[in-house]
């Protein structure tokens, strides 16, 4: 299949195995799946456009954008990156974006597609004939409840969910760490502990 504007990419059942890590600066950083509040700033929510994900370039130089595109699970292109992102930047992609560019470049408009149940965010590169898989992140239902967000912490480290507008309180990992989610920005938090006190304390306190 060949998309507008000669953006070529190989068949879901040819995509070649991920590259390893070290090899691929260009990472998934953070990823909003049910958002319940207007996360793009248009002044209006809506429940496809204010979905969002974020990327960070990891490596030491800038780097091209315009080999790399995102896909849901289903591996159908739902944005592709452009522009150059400098080292350890990101790059917002919200539902609204994917939905402008599927439409101009002929696919059916959905926006990211984000199931609330759960689903997987790829990011692929095309490079030579072949698209490579170079980053990929599965969340479950719990990461995509309201205003909930999936992000490395520190930044492109290990996943951890960001619930400081949802507190999450199970035992299904990735557990909450109390931040609120931080699109196109660093997810640096720093959370002030809390202890449970009686009304008792709390009058002795403040007479």
């Amino acid at each position: 299949m060949r998309l507008a504007h000669g953006f070529a990419f190989v068949l879901a059942g040819l995509f070649l195995a991920a590259l390893p890590a070290a090899a691929q600066p260009l990472v998934l950083n953070e990823i909003l799946a049910g958002p319940s509040r207007d996360w793009d700033g248009s002044g209006t929510f809506s429940s496809r456009d204010d979905e969002w994900l974020e990327v960070m370039n990891a490596g030491t130089a800038d780097l091209d954008l315009s080999n790399y595109f995102v896909t849901d699970g289903d591996s159908i292109p739902r944005f592709r990156l452009m522009g150059t992102l400098p080292a350890h930047d990101f790059l917002l992609v919200t539902g609204r974006m994917s939905w402008d560019w599927e439409r101009a470049n002929g696919f059916p408009a959905f926006g990211l597609s984000l199931a609330n149940s759960g689903d997987a965010v790829i990011l692929w590169e095309i490079t030579g004939g072949d698209t490579l898989e170079v980053d990929r992140y599965a969340y479950r239902n719990h990461e995509a409840l309201a205003d909930r967000a999936s992000g490395r912490r520190p930044d492109g480290g290990p996943w951890s969910l960001y619930d400081g507008l949802n507190a999450y309180t199970g035992a299904i990992p990735p557990l909450g760490n109390g931040c609120e989610p931080t699109p196109g920005a660093g997810n640096g938090c720093t959370v002030t502990p809390t202890h449970a006190s009686t009304w008792g304390a709390v009058k002795r306190r403040y007479r």
